[in-house]
């Protein structure tokens, strides 16, 4: 994606705990020549070797996965908070614009083996499971309910390029006060967010 050089975030491990915070994204690739995108789960991990992975899984019913063997690379896509920001808050006239924050994952995919996708699905259900009131684990339930992994598609993607934009009105820091301001009175959750990266910027 295009990122200008000033809202280009390059911190690794800040960009590393976004994926693991915002970990519901969209996976892309073409099918028959067309972009085709699946909003899905798609945790961080490390393969045998130590490599940063994402992992995921589709239905087989979803004609995606048809197309993962011709793929050679795919897009993630990750959304984070973002905010309207009025350029009455501004000092001196400038039209208005949109903070946000948006990282790109490009990789080759891999599909896994029954196996893998089974133990890709005990790490997804734990980690959710572990704030619930009553957590649940697939290691109690039955072969029966199991077996409805034969109806997904596992896969692990090697990361080969990451682009993380993360815009915070970093071209008007004589602003900031006030927009921030401004930003923290609104009741959406993405605005508050967006004044506390600001603030923290």
């Amino acid at each position: 994606m295009y990122i200008p050089h000033y809202y280009k975030n390059e911190n690794v491990d800040e960009v590393r705990t976004f994926l693991k915070e915002n970990s519901f994204g969209i996976l892309v690739n073409q099918v028959e020549g067309k972009p085709w995108a699946t909003h899905i789960p798609l945790e961080l991990d490390a393969d045998g070797q130590g490599k940063d992975v994402l992992e995921g899984h589709i239905s087989k019913t979803n004609p995606q996965w048809k197309a993962f063997e011709t793929s050679k690379e795919v897009l993630c896509i990750f959304n984070g908070p973002h905010a309207y920001v009025s350029s009455s808050w501004y000092q001196e006239e400038e039209v208005p614009t949109w903070d946000y924050i948006a990282v790109h994952v490009y990789g080759k995919l891999k599909v896994l083996s029954e196996e893998e996708t089974m133990e890709s699905l005990h790490k997804l259900v734990n980690k959710y499971e572990k704030d619930s009131k009553n957590p649940i684990s697939l290691k109690d339930m039955s072969p029966k309910t199991l077996r409805q992994v034969k109806g997904v598609v596992g896969f692990s993607i090697e990361i080969t390029e990451i682009q993380a934009a993360y815009k915070l009105s970093q071209t008007r820091p004589q602003d900031h006060a006030k927009i921030v301001s401004e930003l923290s009175e609104r009741k959406d959750s993405g605005s508050k967010l967006i004044a506390k990266k600001i603030e923290g910027n």
